[in-house]
């Protein structure tokens, strides 16, 4: 098992409330959210291969719009979005309203910017491992992007969500839903069918992986044994990330 130190403050979690409070598309964090206040910066990655949605599946979230005009994302893009996130305190009991600055990076899936994606997935906490239920090959490939995630990522059993998008295309369909489930059960990781064009279950996908970040940041606080992601709180004005030592005991 994998573990990285650094400190996490106190953050205890027991259930989840999200609510939107802010978002903001396509521009540097250091310009658009420098008076904003917040308590963890959490990082989200979106991967899969190219045309599966994922930008259109982050923009959906992060505006609550379906875009048609998206072109193909060169290297890496990202958007942000606020939420609260409802918790514990310390004493396990107290509820707590932690506000979340989320930054949701959006990947190139083609094979030419793997150097550059790959290298971002050790900063990230959570992964959407995106494909396309209308295409059997993007599909077929995420358990190449599965393996890549276990030789890159923070630890080997990474946060992970697997998406299905376009499920609202039910007449192209190539994909089952037995098929995609059977193998999320196999990575143990949880699974759902999105649509970009009606929102179907992407608010979900998003805040079921939140919640799985901010649980195993509970256990690496309060001396658990699950393996650390590399989230940090931060102070009011501040944007912090700490550095980040890896402890592998595997």
């Amino acid at each position: 098992m994998c573990l990285n130190s650094h400190g996490l403050g106190h953050v205890k979690t027991s259930k989840a409330l999200y609510c939107e409070l802010n978002s903001v598309a396509g521009s540097a964090l250091s310009c658009t959210m420098a008076n904003w206040d917040y308590d963890y910066l959490i990082k989200l990655l979106a991967l899969g291969d190219s045309g599966v949605g994922k930008t259109t599946f982050l923009y959906r979230y992060t505006d609550n719009k379906f875009n048609r005009k998206f072109t193909t994302t060169v290297g890496i893009d990202f958007r942000e979005k606020r939420v609260v996130y409802t918790g514990t305190g310390v004493d396990g009991a107290t509820e707590k309203n932690f506000r979340v600055h989320l930054q949701l990076w959006d990947t190139a899936g083609q094979e030419r910017f793997r150097s550059l994606t790959t290298a971002f997935f050790r900063d990230a906490m959570g992964f959407l491992l995106m494909f396309d239920l209308t295409n059997q090959q993007s599909f077929l490939n995420v358990r190449n992007w599965m393996s890549q995630l276990q030789a890159n990522a923070y630890c080997e059993s990474p946060d992970v969500v697997l998406v299905g998008t376009k499920a609202d295309v039910r007449d192209m369909r190539s994909v089952h839903a037995r098929q995609a489930r059977d193998l999320a059960d196999r990575y143990g990781i949880p699974y759902f069918e999105t649509s970009a064009v009606t929102g179907a279950d992407v608010d979900l996908a998003v805040t079921t992986l939140l919640d799985l970040v901010m649980k195993r940041m509970e256990q690496s606080t309060y001396g658990g044994q699950g393996s650390e992601p590399n989230g940090s709180p931060v102070s009011s004005h501040e944007v912090e990330e700490a550095s980040v030592r890896r402890r592998c005991a595997c």
